[in-house]
């Protein structure tokens, strides 16, 4: 699992991304002068604001610009984004605690571990100095909104399953999903005229190397570098087996193994093909081979709609529940949904 390093680099971002879908208000409760917010009666004080303020500010600095003004339009959003993030993280802080589910500095200090295993030490600090984010910085509004997250998103989908039946159910009304196309293995030279295939096709017949003449002439570099060989696959793709275009397919499967093509032209130029093995059929998995992946893909699904309803739901449970100072109450409440700022 591997944090984005943009993220590092555009720390504005964290207020969008991060962001959860919940919560709203206004209204006419009363809150501290210190404080921009209350949420359900639980005040977001200005020094976190500014902090966050801060962090948004350090993406001007890193590229050299001056950070905007008070009353600027730019300033507006940030100060928005900033509030309504802070506010939803609070909602989800609350809810969270309700399920018994909290982010712990074990928790942060696992995670920066793989982190800085992953990119290594120096690369980190380095992209966080470059970023003008402190580590702090980094793991209030970034890691722990993303473990929060992570962990109410496990706490309230974990009862989540899907059965034998559910799964096959959708293998019976999906089955052509899982054919496979035929495939073969060929290898080709492509060039721009054919009075150049006819060349190499002369010096094919006199016994020179297909794979020397396609690493010298072909202008299809991705292959040319392995001979000329690629894998083409009839009617979809297949693994690493490609469709190519139909005068190419046509050619490349009524070959006989072994065989070489006379040049056969497509809208990329002109080929040579040499077929290297016989044509594996197209076959239909069976529901035993596919039926973990099938409850794996499905259980997924209905995850993600299970986590965008309890969204819905704190969202709901906390309108009237938020009200903001004079000055802080934002123009529109941002609605993207809290998910983790990490990447397999």
């Amino acid at each position: 699992m591997k944090t984005r390093l943009t993220l590092l680099m555009l720390p504005l971002a964290l207020v969008a991304v991060l962001a959860a879908g919940c919560g709203g208000g206004g209204g006419n409760g009363s809150v501290p002068a210190d404080s921009v917010a209350t949420v359900g009666g639980t005040p977001v004080t200005k020094e976190t604001f500014q902090s966050l303020m801060n962090v948004a500010f350090a993406k001007f600095v890193a590229q050299g610009q001056q950070p905007p003004k008070v009353g600027t339009p730019t300033y507006t959003q940030l100060r928005d984004q900033a509030v309504t993030f802070l506010v939803q993280e609070d909602e989800l802080q609350q809810e969270g605690k309700k399920l018994g589910v909290t982010v712990s500095q074990k928790d942060v200090d696992d995670r920066l571990a793989q982190i800085k295993k992953s990119y290594g030490d120096k690369k980190f600090a380095a992209a966080l100095k470059s970023a003008h984010i402190t580590l702090p910085e980094y793991e209030l509004y970034s890691l722990r909104p993303t473990l929060l997250g992570e962990k109410l998103e496990s706490k309230v989908t974990q009862n989540v399953k899907i059965s034998q039946s559910d799964a096959q159910k959708y293998y019976d009304q999906n089955k052509s999903s899982f054919t496979t196309p035929k495939t073969r293995e060929v290898r080709h030279i492509l060039v721009t005229s054919k009075a150049l295939a006819n060349q190499i096709e002369g010096k094919l017949k006199s016994g020179q190397s297909f794979a020397s003449l396609a690493k010298r002439y072909s202008k299809d570099t991705a292959s040319a570098k392995q001979g000329g060989k690629l894998c083409v696959a009839h009617g979809g793709t297949s693994g690493a087996c490609q469709q190519t275009v139909p005068p190419f397919d046509k050619a490349a499967f009524a070959l006989k193994t072994h065989a070489t093509s006379p040049p056969v032209h497509s809208v990329y130029g002109w080929h040579i093909i040499q077929a290297l093995s016989d044509v594996t059929p197209s076959h239909t998995q069976t529901f035993k081979q596919v039926q973990a992946q099938i409850q794996l893909n499905l259980a997924q699904q209905k995850k993600q709609v299970a986590w965008s309803n309890y969204l819905a739901k704190v969202k709901k449970d906390y309108n009237g529940k938020v009200h903001y100072q004079n000055g802080y109450a934002p123009a529109a409440t941002t609605t993207t949904a809290l998910a983790p700022t990490t990447t397999g």
